[in-house]
């Protein structure tokens, strides 16, 4: 019991700084820094592409921090009130022609 109100209390907070980070637009500022960098019509500076970097990884970090890789995340698969999960298996037989 007490590690199934534990896991959802840890899935609540985790919902809530993805909320947050996205309210902040750190995923964003990224992209949008990314698509200057990757702009052929107007090159990036060696002195701003180095200032880019620094924010791109800091904000990368900071997202990473709160929010790991989904490859290395567990799905945790539960039944109805956090129990097991139920498999009901149903033998039919064909109708006759």
């Amino acid at each position: 019991m007490g590690m199934n109100k534990l896991n959802h209390n840890r899935r609540i907070r985790q919902e809530a700084l993805r909320e947050q980070l996205c309210q902040q637009g750190h995923v964003q500022h990224v992209v949008d820094l990314l698509s200057k960098i990757g702009d052929d019509d107007k090159p990036v500076q060696s002195d701003a592409l180095a200032r880019y970097k620094v924010v791109i990884d800091t904000k990368l970090r900071l997202i990473n921090k709160y929010l790991p890789d989904v490859k290395m995340t567990e799905m945790e698969i539960t039944g109805e009130d956090g129990g097991p999960v139920k498999t009901v298996v149903e033998f039919v037989r064909p109708a006759a022609d």
